[in-house]
């Protein structure tokens, strides 16, 4: 039997959330429930066995990006795959994910290590995909399309205005260097595991010209590769060496 007492006093809460931002009343309230665990809080079930969102998230992830991929086909008819790849993978990145999930108040109901918060960086993004997750695999495609795209996107996302902001700060860190004649470089310095679920994390640091610049670490060489370039352009920025823009993400 699965313990979900943290919700015995909260019940009013987590309904409350279904049914003002997501417009529907769950039924199946521990799948959704789950959603809502980090790994940091997983339920220990014996024999190596643990609950978390992990599972959900991964489905989430990719049902999300199936409704946003056929939500831009359709609002951009005459806009190429490019554009629609770009586009795509701003509304799903993690940056975005995270600041949705707290702006809806997903967040107040996330189960988490909180003394370990700085470490997960990604804790409401996550939760965001595994909800899609669970939302999917009680209601369906159809349904879980209308909740992201009529209660979430068409409510929470200026999707026009995020067409003008820049993202990808890897592509544009290495078009300034090659306009500058500089070598832009991203280098794996360490890679390590920590916290009780033991997840492998990635410290990447840009390099330009071989001198070292910005770092980061993330759960993905990927991730930690974007998130050090745009340390690096930013600093670049402070510094005069690359102009502002008032249209930056």
């Amino acid at each position: 039997m699965l313990n979900f007492c943290r919700y015995k006093g909260e019940n009013k809460e987590f309904y409350l959330f279904f049914k003002n931002v997501l417009g529907f009343s769950p039924r199946n309230t521990k799948l959704y429930q789950i959603a809502f665990i980090h790994r940091s809080k997983s339920l220990e079930m014996g024999q190596g066995w643990r609950i978390n969102n992990e599972r959900l998230e991964y489905l989430g992830d990719a049902v999300l990006s199936a409704v946003v991929a056929e939500y831009l086909y359709k609002k951009y008819p005459f806009q190429g795959e490019g554009y629609l790849t770009e586009m795509r993978s701003k509304l799903v990145s993690r940056a975005n994910l995270n600041k949705l999930a707290q702006k809806i108040g997903l967040s107040q109901l996330i189960q988490y290590n909180r003394e370990s918060q700085g470490i997960f960086k990604s804790v409401d993004g996550d939760a965001f995909e595994a909800l899609v997750g669970a939302i999917y695999l009680e209601k369906g495609y159809r349904f879980t399309r209308k909740v992201i795209v009529e209660k979430i996107i068409g409510i929470h996302i200026d999707v026009d205005a995020m067409a003008h902001t820049d993202w990808n700060f890897k592509s544009k860190l290495i078009d300034w260097g090659q306009k500058n004649r500089k070598k832009i470089s991203f280098e794996v310095e360490r890679t390590f595991y920590q916290g009780k679920e033991s997840r492998r994390h990635y410290d990447v640091r840009v390099k330009i010209d071989g001198s070292p610049a910005e770092h980061a670490i993330e759960y993905s060489i990927k991730a930690a590769e974007q998130l050090a370039a745009e340390k690096t352009y930013k600093k670049l920025q402070e510094q005069g060496v690359i102009p502002p823009h008032t249209d930056e993400a």
